[in-house]
């Protein structure tokens, strides 16, 4: 509740829309005083989880119930929640005091940090829940906040843009979501998840009514689908490179630990239900190598440093949903700490880059930035060893331990799963430090940008952040300036995140994989899924496993990705346009991003466009207004229009068409016999 309660007084009293009644200093210091004990009190939790054995599940009250069904609120606490809730503060803390430098001109300020606030106590309430109707509330509102974040400068039709399509990709996905609780209530009568895992022995007998599929299967690939738009799996992942149209701050926030790792969470405290379908679980593991790798591979082109880093989200994305599709949850939710840790700390120090190069972001105008901003250097340094899985670094465990698990899988789809992981690898490090060796090395090119980089951020109070951006009048005497380190509210977190980025994976490993740290939180089926059982006995320690690596193909691919990034970038570095003219057509593919973005505007939205309008016009206007509303009432009109001839209301005409009948009448019955019995004669 804590961030929650900063987040209202800094909405409310913060803002014009409550009449500005506080200053800067004071909302940042509530909002991060929020979001500070509820880190501590994570922390506290944590600790009675591990140490103690403590565990938490209740409801504490009823909000409704209709029929049978129960609409509650309660809370979960296991080891799986215990894990988020202290990465997500963590996290979410030194995004709160790295705002204070990064937005420290911009004139929402205040609004920012409300916004940052809620997202976070939003998706406190996401992990904490112990029902289907809270997670879906948590679900919903990191999205409504999201949206909020990724438009946060409003005047930009660039973020307009962004946000609005993160909006509607992500209801694509709920979409499935919400199908998927409605037949786990359906036919489990409960939104309770121990209820509900309770009865997945029963659910796993029943078919999908008037189909021979297995109900458990429809009902985990309906959820999944909304963990392919939280989380952007292929083809849901559009909308995640365009929510860099946000502040640095939420890319961070978003990217590494909150927003899109709830499908990976998700999932994971799905398993009982997942461990019923195998086919639920190789589709898992299909979309997740496909994104691994085939996101890998955009990374590659960005020349925008956030873009880059955004790509390996989405690549790292995939490495979670490998891991959960071979049954390997706790390797996924391993990968999603690691992850949340050297992640945030790359996003954020690719915002000290862009402040100390005056709001430039792209790659090809950097060079020797080392020199300049020595703290953001060897923290960059740290975050890209931990992300290409170097030995002892945090990375290293869980990727490895992906990249494993995926080999002991025997699901159909594992080869190609661990083809694209163990590609990956090398994807990953290329560009990862194509980007380090371009931003920090070599020679300076700043003076070789052929456009302004402007940012109306620092000086007219809305932030572009585009590297594309038009001149600022305001800005363009200093875009060729050298780099200056970023002051101390910006790089104490990067040091504070560059830890556990070291460390995290080597401390954490033994008893979060294998010992009972998640033992009441997932549930395998250890017959029908050994891959963690082999793990486990191939497990000797973290240090044997780190000495094991030196052997192993994954480090070798790693070195090779270095080793020819370091080539192409900084030896020779004509070499890469070289490639890019003879492979004209592979590298205008992946500018396209696969066309996934033409497709979704030109045809999907296109063709809903085309389809609401073929509904509306032949629809609406022509069958229901046309023919049945205005048809009705024009026929009853030529009707009445007959009928009124019969009815004029003068007597003589009644008398004339009396008399006219009585004659026809006389007619029929004197001349009609007379006519028979001629015709019969």
């Amino acid at each position: 509740m804590a961030p929650l309660v900063g987040a209202v007084i800094a909405g409310i009293f913060g803002t014009t829309f409550g009449g500005n009644h506080i200053g800067r200093r004071t909302t940042h210091c509530l909002t991060i005083l929020g979001v500070l004990v509820a880190f501590i009190l994570s922390a506290m939790t944590l600790y009675s989880v591990v140490v103690d054995g403590a565990r938490f599940n209740q409801t504490l009250y009823t909000w409704m119930q209709v029929g049978s069904l129960k609409m509650e609120v309660g809370f979960l606490v296991d080891g799986l929640t215990a894990m988020m809730m202290c990465v997500v503060t963590f996290v979410s803390l030194m995004v709160h005091l790295y705002t204070i430098g990064y937005m420290e001109e911009d004139e929402g300020y205040n609004r920012f940090f409300a916004y940052i606030s809620l997202f976070t106590f939003s998706m406190l309430m996401l992990v904490m829940s112990n029902n289907m109707l809270q997670l879906f509330f948590g679900w919903e509102a990191v999205g409504l906040v999201s949206y909020l974040l990724i438009g946060f400068w409003f005047n930009k039709p660039t973020a307009i843009f962004a946000n609005m399509k993160a909006f509607l990709v992500n209801r694509v996905g709920d979409f499935g979501f919400i199908l998927g609780i409605g037949l786990i209530v359906a036919f489990a009568g409960t939104l309770n998840y121990t209820e509900a895992f309770a009865k997945a022995g029963e659910l796993a007998k029943l078919n999908f009514p008037g189909t021979s599929w297995m109900l458990v299967t429809v009902i985990c690939i309906c959820l999944f689908i909304g963990a392919m738009g939280k989380s952007a799996q292929f083809p849901l992942h559009v909308w995640l490179p365009d929510s860099m149209e946000g502040p640095t701050p939420i890319s961070a926030l978003i990217h590494a630990a909150t927003m899109v790792t709830a499908g990976i969470f998700m999932v994971a405290r799905m398993s009982p239900l997942f461990e019923l379908s195998d086919t639920a679980l190789s589709f898992v593991m299909v979309i997740g190598a496909i994104t691994a790798l085939f996101m890998g591979f955009l990374g590659i082109i960005q020349n925008d440093i956030k873009r880059v880093v955004a790509y390996s989200t989405l690549s790292q994305l995939g490495y979670m949903t490998v891991a959960l599709g071979a049954s390997a949850y706790s390797v996924a939710v391993f990968h999603l700490m690691t992850h949340a840790f050297f992640k945030a700390l790359l996003f954020l120090a690719a915002g000290s880059v862009i402040m100390g190069m005056h709001h430039n972001q792209d790659i090809r105008w950097m060079g020797g930035v080392r020199k300049y901003m020595p703290i953001t250097w060897i923290t960059s340094l740290l975050g890209s060893l931990a992300l290409i899985g170097t030995p002892l670094f945090a990375g290293f465990y869980s990727k490895d331990s992906i990249i494993e698990a995926v080999h002991e899988s025997h699901l159909w789809g594992s080869g190609f799963a661990y083809f694209a992981v163990l590609a990956g690898v090398f994807v990953t490090a290329f560009y990862s430090f194509r980007m380090y060796f371009l931003v920090f090395h070599g020679k300076e090119r700043y003076d070789q940008n052929p456009e302004a980089h402007g940012d109306h951020a620092h000086a007219a109070g809305a932030h572009t952040e585009d590297a594309h951006a038009e001149p600022d009048p305001h800005h363009h005497a200093d875009d060729h300036h050298a780099p200056r380190e970023s002051p101390w509210v910006v790089t104490v977190p990067l040091i504070l995140l560059a830890i556990p980025s070291v460390v995290i994976g080597f401390m954490t490993i033994q008893p979060m994989l294998y010992g009972g740290f998640f033992k009441d939180a997932i549930f395998i089926n250890a017959e029908k899924h050994p891959a963690m059982e082999e793990l486990a006995k191939e497990f000797q320690g973290p240090l044997q496993m780190a000495l094991h690596a030196l052997t192993s193909a994954p480090l070798w691919l790693a070195v090779a990705g270095v080793a020819l990034a370091f080539y192409m970038y900084m030896i020779n570095p004509a070499l890469p346009a070289g490639i890019k003219a003879r492979v004209q057509p592979l590298y205008k593919l992946l500018d396209n991003k696969y066309y996934m973005d033409w497709f979704n505007e030109n045809v999907l939205a296109r063709g809903a466009r085309m389809l609401g309008m073929g509904l509306w016009k032949g629809g609406d206007e022509t069958v229901i207004d046309g023919f049945f509303v205005n048809g009705s009432w024009k026929l009853i009109g030529k009707l009445a229009g007959v009928v009124r001839w019969f009815q004029s209301g003068y007597i003589y005409y009644y008398a004339l068409v009396m008399i006219l009948g009585v004659v026809l009448l006389m007619t029929y019955f004197v001349s009609g016999p007379m006519l028979i019995e001629l015709l019969r004669k």
